[in-house]
């Protein structure tokens, strides 16, 4: 069965990395590759939405500039020869809002993966994310995104870091994209818990044992930091070990209430090269 994979691109070089890595993480499956330019005839989108119409100069203008961005994309991807008998690669140019043309686009090509880079064209060099990302990773709730920085590694990760407080029951099915992964790249997951208390309670002893249960035909240990600061014990954790990828539940009003404004989050976003698959608590 082919997997269908959505690649957002504004033809920035943060853009072009994410598709390169994308690549290379899926090469050895069928894929369908969507190539997404979304486009606006104005710097404010509200404005494009309102007063560009098809057939006025801005709209056409705007249009032929991403139809040509993504021919360019094609031809690189020739140039670059990757030429893989499994892949195709399929380009969509579309006047939208860039969340919005990318949430139509899950549900109507049924994607299974959103890969993009951290940040694009706009974004300043003091920004981790963009803010095309960021509501990605926030408001596309029904597919997981891996959100790739302008440093990752082209290469497949072979340890993966799963933060979790064991705190939540978590359901076999929010996790698939993370199994998949780690057995498609026979990486090991890093269960990583940040403790606050001596001991786990009752509640979270359970929800350790059912993780077990899920990750028992994958490479997978747990490792415990106490007493620390979680984004900055994060950080460390995966620097000091070279991890390849961190891997999120995005909890609904609570992960996105926190985390991205956290220290955590902005470091690895401009300072590290661990792309992030984000990841959907189901029950939002």
């Amino acid at each position: 069965m082919k997997r269908k994979i959505l690649l957002p691109t504004d033809f920035s070089k943060n853009a072009w990395h994410a598709i390169c890595y994308a690549i290379e993480l899926y090469k050895r499956d069928h894929c369908d590759f969507y190539l997404l330019n979304v486009y606006s005839s104005t710097g404010n989108i509200i404005d494009s939405l309102i007063n560009a119409e098809p057939g006025s100069e801005l709209y056409e203008t705007a249009k032929l500039n991403s139809e040509n961005g993504l021919a360019k994309v094609l031809d690189m991807l020739a140039f670059k020869d990757f030429d893989n008998p499994k892949h195709h690669f399929k380009t969509i140019s579309t006047f939208n809002n860039a969340v919005e043309a990318i949430k139509g686009l899950v549900e109507e090509k049924d994607i299974e993966m959103i890969v993009m880079g951290t940040k694009g064209k706009t974004s300043s060099r003091g920004v981790a994310y963009g803010s095309t990302a960021i509501n990605v990773m926030e408001k596309v709730r029904n597919c997981p995104v891996i959100v790739v920085p302008e440093l990752a590694l082209r290469i497949l990760p072979k340890e993966i870091v799963f933060p979790t407080s064991f705190k939540t029951h978590l359901k076999r099915r929010e996790l698939n994209y993370l199994i998949d992964i780690a057995k498609k790249c026979n990486a090991s997951i890093k269960i990583l818990h940040i403790s606050e208390e001596a001991e786990l309670n009752k509640h979270q002893a359970s929800n350790k044992k059912i993780l077990e249960e899920y990750f028992e035909d994958i490479d997978y240990s747990f490792h415990t930091l106490s007493h620390a600061d979680i984004p900055m014990a994060i950080n460390c954790f995966v620097e000091s070990r070279e991890s390849d990828m961190v891997a999120f539940i995005n909890k609904k009003h609570v992960f996105f209430g926190s985390m991205l404004t956290h220290p955590l989050v902005k470091d690895i976003g401009r300072n590290s090269k661990v792309p992030i698959l984000v990841m959907h608590d189901l029950r939002n």
